[in-house]
């Protein structure tokens, strides 16, 4: 399935994807799409014959949990609505907590890496096999930027994606980018990683820009390209030819003159490059001959895996005691990344609340942040912060504070909790976290 050169399409930059020349396809967030509706700039597009792929963050594949069966069936709604050729997610956790740990539920608000680990290979494969099965087209999986490592690592990068195909067939989308980040702040060697996975496997590859701080890599998405990006792409392509390849930008959106000239710089690198050596036949499985049976997991296998995950994300969004054999410091740069995460998103879904409360929200937002670990959601995060900010004493100036608890309400229905309700929700929080 060829699908050419693409660019993420998001909202605020609708009318540019549509005015830019050559481009043969789009990936939307899935999450972000309406069910039974589409917007209007997706439909001019398809009705041009440009495809849309929808592109989901929220599954949580690599979680300790099976597959939320609602998620799975609005992905798969997602998909009819399309009729996109595949739909893609990623390997990562997102939520941990729940049933199987005996704890609150946490939600990371971001993506963070799993374990490469024979354990959480096995439990990432079973519920890849049942995400199969509920969507109507093919599955792809995309490798992510961490700025974090597991200790105890069995598999390399390459191995575990390996791994992962030869048990469940599913294709792959290698973010470059990532791949580059993960060389940054982890020392992976992406040329190592793209000689150990199946290239053939491929569906597409991403293309994105960060920033480098205090010697660690931020995979943005809102910074142009770079140069060893770029780079990466060219060794990527040394070996194959890639099905589609696509610029991702969510945020500091530049001028369509600079979207076209990143995505020229894409298919220049992809002209210059090498042309991918014949195939020597068939690549050996990493461990055993032929695929392993599909035999569900043992439950011991997700509790290990939820009890971990739980610890990790607990450290991270929570500010309980760091797991063993993580570095430190590197969890402290997470915990700040997936809090101003937090900030931004919430600045997005909930813009009223930068705007009443100023140059104030965001130093508010990430105090708050710190001692309330997101649970429901991002739109749930805003009323939650904008309570917290209420029944807090703010805002100090009497205008802001009507403004906010008048929008507190009108999204709530209901009025700010009084001290006896406040006293409460502290003391059950307390006996939660013992």
């Amino acid at each position: 399935m060829e699908l050419g050169i693409g660019i993420g399409w998001r909202p605020e930059i609708a009318d540019e994807v549509e005015a830019l020349a050559g481009i043969d396809w789009v990936e939307a967030v899935a999450e972000n799409l309406c069910d039974g509706h589409l917007p209007d700039s997706l439909l001019r597009l398809r009705e041009r014959g440009v495809r849309v792929v929808p592109h989901g963050v929220a599954l949580g594949l690599g979680g300790a949990d099976r597959p939320d069966p609602v998620r799975l069936a609005s992905l798969a709604a997602r998909a009819e609505l399309l009729g996109t050729p595949l739909v893609t997610e990623h390997i990562a956790f997102v939520r941990a907590g729940g049933p199987l740990t005996a704890s609150p539920r946490l939600e990371a608000g971001h993506l963070l890496p799993v374990p490469r680990t024979w354990d959480a290979l096995d439990v990432l494969c079973e519920n890849v096999r049942i995400a199969q099965d509920s969507l109507p087209v093919p599955l792809a999986l995309e490798n992510i930027a961490a700025l974090i490592t597991w200790p105890d690592e069995e598999l390399t990068e390459g191995q575990f994606l390996a791994e992962l195909v030869e048990r469940t067939g599913v294709r792959l989308l290698i973010d470059v980018a990532n791949l580059h980040t993960n060389h940054v702040n982890l020392g992976q060697d992406p040329a190592k990683a793209l000689d150990e996975l199946p290239v053939e496997a491929i569906a597409y590859v991403h293309v994105a820009g960060g920033v480098e701080r205090n010697g660690v890599w931020h995979d943005t998405h809102a910074h142009p390209v770079t140069a060893p990006v770029l780079e990466v792409l060219t060794e990527l392509r040394s070996r194959v030819d890639p099905p589609g390849v696509l610029l991702e930008r969510d945020d500091a959106f530049p001028p369509a003159a600079e979207l076209a000239g990143e995505l020229e710089a894409i298919r220049a690198t992809l002209r210059r490059a090498a042309p991918p050596a014949p195939a020597e036949g068939p690549r050996p499985a990493v461990r055993g001959e032929g695929p392993p049976p599909a035999a569900p997991v043992p439950a011991g296998t997700r509790d290990r895996t939820a009890v971990a995950q739980t610890a990790l994300l607990s450290a991270l969004v929570a500010g309980t005691p760091a797991p063993e054999g993580f570095d430190h410091r590197r969890l402290r740069v997470q915990g700040r990344a997936l809090a101003a995460k937090r900030a931004d998103v919430v600045a997005k879904v909930a813009p009223e609340l930068p705007e009443i409360l100023g140059d104030g929200y965001r130093a508010a937002f990430l105090a708050y942040a710190g001692g309330r670990p997101m649970s429901g959601g991002y739109r749930r995060d805003a009323l939650d912060f904008a309570e917290h900010v209420l029944v807090t004493g703010g805002p100090a100036d009497p205008v802001e504070r009507r403004r906010l608890t008048y929008w507190w309400q009108d999204r709530s229905g209901a009025r700010p909790p009084r001290r006896t309700t406040r006293l409460v929700r502290a003391a059950r929080a307390a006996l939660v976290g013992k």
